[in-house]
């Protein structure tokens, strides 16, 4: 589903309400279980370490930076979209609100599997992007619209 949705944004139309929700699950779709498996093994890994088992250790280590790569990947394509195709063809500030909250999801995301310097800078990119939606938000919505930002 991301591959068609990809496709669906690189046309570099504005999505309709029901094409940008469709992005915003097949992203979590992908990223859900993958971000729930890298903090299993990160335990694991954790756990093993303590326990002194280096074997079972370097496997999950293995699994984790495995994840890591996907995880940063599918991260930086959704970023990248957002940057390259949808902020710009968003003429209503609902959507550009949804994109700049959802581009600072992803660099949240980041943030939790990265480390220093690259965990300081997704964060800092997420609290951006955060802080760019709130100022659209508060400027550009009426209270009634704002019912969708939590």
């Amino acid at each position: 589903m991301v591959s068609a949705v990809k496709t669906l944004v690189e046309r570099g139309e504005e999505l309709s309400v029901e094409e940008r929700n469709l992005l915003s699950v097949a992203y979590k779709k992908v990223m859900g279980p993958r971000r729930s498996s890298w903090r299993v093994f990160s335990a694991i890994e954790q756990a093993e370490g303590q326990r002194g088992n280096t074997e079972k250790q370097a496997t999950a280590k293995k699994f984790r930076e495995v994840l890591e790569g996907e995880l940063d990947s599918i991260s930086r394509e959704i970023i990248e979209l957002i940057d390259k195709y949808l902020i710009d063809s968003a003429s209503k500030p609902d959507s550009k609100v949804f994109y700049l909250k959802m581009k600072g999801d992803y660099y949240r995301y980041m943030a939790e599997f990265s480390v220093d310097p690259q965990r300081k800078k997704a964060a800092e990119e997420s609290n951006k992007a955060y802080q760019e939606a709130s100022e659209v938000a508060a400027t550009q919505l009426f209270p009634a619209s704002q019912s969708g930002w939590d």
